[in-house]
């Protein structure tokens, strides 16, 4: 589920630039979500750590479940912060 979240927006994003006026499609002509995901600066990383760590912390349930999976991944792709 939260992975859902995280990709919506960039989809609509991916969505909304791959338009052109004359285009009334919704479907982007390309998935570009992974290169764009490889330009979260270290800052941006970090952050995104920190709030999937607090999401994961909420409570067991599903939501949190995918939080903690993610935040682990994330911290093992990641130097840590000093």
């Amino acid at each position: 589920m939260l992975g859902q979240l995280f990709q919506m927006p960039l989809a609509l994003a991916v969505v909304s630039q791959d338009m052109n006026s004359d285009d009334t499609s919704l479907i982007p002509a390309q998935d570009t979500t992974a290169p764009r995901l490889e330009m979260l600066t270290l800052d941006q990383a970090h952050d995104l750590l920190r709030l999937l760590q607090l999401i994961a912390a909420e409570g067991p349930d599903e939501l949190s479940e995918e939080a903690e999976w993610f935040a682990r991944e994330i911290a093992a792709l990641i130097p840590s912060e000093n």
